[in-house]
């Protein structure tokens, strides 16, 4: 390696250094002027270099910027990212680590020291990143995120599936064509990137865009799935705001990164760990075809078992029936007993009616003339014997007054022949009975049709009978004479 401090770099700076040789009395160079040489120098000469070594001394201050030092086992260099690199960086910088810094040296004059700006920083070699991967997972495994009390089932048969995967490769080809075989469902791509800068990023934002969604639109299942590749292409999975997002999401998610043989935090954050994207798909729907020939053979089972229920029972209530009485021999005694009742009741209803006509005889016997003359007689005699003022007798001639001509008037109504004024007549049989209806009037040998004035004989369309003997119509009857009303008729 050239000489910084040659020749050539004094003739590039002006020929400044030549006039420091010693016993020349050349002015001498300010302390700015001459750490402005050696910045301009530094940067010159070595404006691209690449430092391996181990990072100590790592911290990150307010503004953003990276502080650091690269060592080995003779030697350090003070280093620094600025903000917008450090942002890019594909996993965090900590102590321990043996790294790979591609940058430019140049000098701090205000510390006198020089150092190194990095413009990338990447893990050197494999046993680097398997150290790095080693010490995330025991982070983050003693925070709990690797669990298996918070693993959740994944839903036997999901309505919408979520698949956050680059769309541009194999993967999601092998995914949809394994739903589509197993079991067609609703899929919901995310497209991200799956390796390189920024993709750690856009996988975590994808997983917790779907568990921001509407819960009616939420996929019910994730599935998160990368193709094989070397532990620096799957290195995204392994960064810890992925392992995050797919521990703190609200949907299953099912990890699906690599080959069989690649492992990621991913695999040990996620619910369930699929070996390839393929079978992610298979641990996500069961097989249709599978279903339905379970669901036939249930069918069949739930009808063997009815057939066989139904079969018991109808055994059952048949030798039930058969130790039941006939229907005859329950009714027997009741139909013995209603018989015995009618015999008893059609008895009972003949001693009944015999009672009342005594009753009636009885009652018929106390109102002959003669005992009614006989009674009234009593009540005339003890009426000459009570001694009652005129008024009395007026009063109660006037009350037996009102009362016969109440008797008068119903008697004009209850007349039989009243209507006959009115040019109705009344149909008689030869005995003097008033006939009602035609059959009574057929049956008669003769009929009497009486008038207002007068009665008329018939016979019936079958033949001329003898006339029966007439009697005098209403009219020609004589009416009674009225006669002065005595006190013993009111009692």
């Amino acid at each position: 390696m050239p000489d910084p401090f040659s020749d050539d770099a004094n003739s590039r700076s002006g020929g400044l250094l030549a006039q420091m040789a010693p016993g020349d009395n050349a002015p001498p160079l300010s302390v700015s002027e001459i750490s402005n040489l050696l910045k301009r120098t530094v940067e010159d000469r070595f404006g691209h270099v690449r430092i391996r070594g181990e990072i100590s001394g790592f911290k990150r201050a307010a503004s953003g910027h990276c502080y650091l030092a690269l060592k080995d086992d003779k030697a350090l260099i003070d280093g620094i990212i600025w903000k917008g690199t450090a942002q890019r960086l594909n996993f965090a910088p900590e102590d321990g680590l043996d790294v790979i810094a591609t940058g430019k040296l140049t000098t701090f004059p205000g510390r006198s020291k020089y150092q190194i700006t990095i413009e990338s920083l990447e893990l050197a070699g494999e046993g680097a990143l398997m150290q790095l991967f080693e010490k995330l997972k025991a982070r983050l495994a003693g925070e709990g995120l690797f669990d298996p009390a918070r693993k959740r089932a994944l839903p036997f048969l999901p309505r919408t599936i979520g698949v956050v995967t680059s769309p541009t490769g194999s993967v999601i080809r092998d995914i949809l064509h394994r739903l589509a075989d197993r079991f067609p469902s609703h899929v919901l791509v995310w497209p991200v990137l799956v390796q390189g800068e920024g993709a750690a990023a856009q996988v975590a934002a994808a997983v917790r865009g779907f568990g921001a969604m509407p819960e009616d639109r939420r996929p019910d299942l994730l599935i998160v799935a990368r193709g094989g590749g070397s532990i620096e292409d799957l290195w995204a999975f392994n960064e810890e705001p992925v392992v995050r997002a797919i521990a703190e999401s609200v949907i299953p998610v099912i990890s699906a990164v690599g080959h069989e043989t690649d492992t990621t935090l991913a695999d040990f954050a996620a619910d369930r760990r699929a070996p390839t994207p393929t079978a992610a798909a298979e641990m996500a729907v069961p097989v249709r075809a599978d279903l339905l020939a379970g669901l036939g053979e249930l069918g069949l089972r739930a009808t063997r078992a009815i057939n066989r229920t139904q079969g018991l029972a109808r055994e059952r209530l048949e030798a039930r029936a058969q130790r039941l009485p006939k229907l005859q021999d329950l009714l027997s005694p009741q139909q013995q007993r209603a018989d015995d009742l009618g015999e008893r009741l059609r008895a009972a209803l003949g001693l009944r009616l015999a009672d009342a006509r005594g009753t009636l005889a009885r009652a018929s016997g106390a109102l002959r003339p003669a005992v009614l003359e006989a009674r009234a007689g009593l009540a005339r005699e003890r009426l000459s014997r009570l001694k009652l003022d005129p008024a009395m007798l007026e009063r109660i001639a006037t009350r037996a007054g009102e009362r016969l001509a109440g008797l008068e008037r119903v008697l004009a109504q209850l007349d039989p022949d009243a209507p006959l004024q009115r040019g109705y007549a009344r149909v008689t049989a030869a005995d003097g009975r008033t006939l009602l209806d035609r059959a009574a009037a057929q049956r008669e040998p003769s009929l009497a049709l009486h008038f207002r004035d007068g009665v008329l004989d018939v016979v019936p369309a079958d033949g001329p009978v003898s006339p029966p003997p007439r009697t005098p119509p209403a009219a020609a009857r004589p009416k009674p004479q009225a006669t002065e009303p005595r006190q013993s008729s009111l009692f």
